[in-house]
């Protein structure tokens, strides 16, 4: 076995660990060197949809956990898309977006009911349930995305727990938009059927 470093092999290996170094941006660097990777917060960086970071997320039935009671009145300048349907797969995002500002320019709320889909109206109500089960969640349009391949629709934390699909990380779903009215009827069916749950 030849172990001997040739002039050749030297300079070809100084040029790969130069490469290398440069090859992390200044951001990933101040990033790295920083306490933004500890072990504790290594949960909320995990990509969207993979479920790790459910054990900090709020328990099921707290008393904080009432995105329902105050789910927003579906005004008359509401988007009418009653004739949308598709079928496809949905994720969750929560925590890690939490404040974040949203296509709509609201703040993402991880407990209330709504969703990001990248072509419906901003601002549009529709019903996704999980094909299979009696499941269905009333959501408002108010981001932009999933970025993520194959996925049709990101729901809020609040959303996919009331769908049980966030252990799943991402579940197939149909999305069928909803007029002002339907949305109305439909919100006000799904906080009783919510209710008469909890009592």
């Amino acid at each position: 076995m030849n172990l001997r470093l040739t002039r050749r092999r030297l300079g070809s290996l100084a040029a790969v660990s130069i490469l290398a170094g440069c090859a992390m941006p200044p951001a990933q660097q101040d990033q790295a060197s920083g306490d933004a990777l500890r072990t504790k917060d290594a949960a909320f960086t995990a990509p969207q949809g993979y479920g790790s970071a459910l054990a900090a997320l709020p328990a099921s039935g707290t008393a904080k956990d009432n995105s329902l009671a105050n789910a927003d009145a579906i005004d008359e300048n509401s988007p009418d898309v009653h004739s949308f349907h598709q079928t496809g797969r949905a994720s969750w995002y929560g925590r890690a977006f939490h404040g974040r500002r949203t296509a709509s320019g609201e703040r993402f709320n991880m407990k209330a009911l709504t969703a990001a889909h990248r072509t419906l109206p901003l601002g549009s109500y529709v019903r996704v349930s999980v094909p299979g089960t009696s499941k269905w969640v009333v959501v408002k349009i108010n981001d932009r995305g999933p970025y993520a391949r194959g996925r049709v629709l990101d729901l809020s934390y609040a959303a996919a727990k009331l769908l049980g699909v966030q252990h799943a990380g991402t579940a197939k779903v149909d999305i069928e938009g909803l007029s002002r009215q339907e949305a109305k009827a439909a919100q006000a069916e799904m906080v009783a059927v919510n209710s008469n749950i909890d009592n």
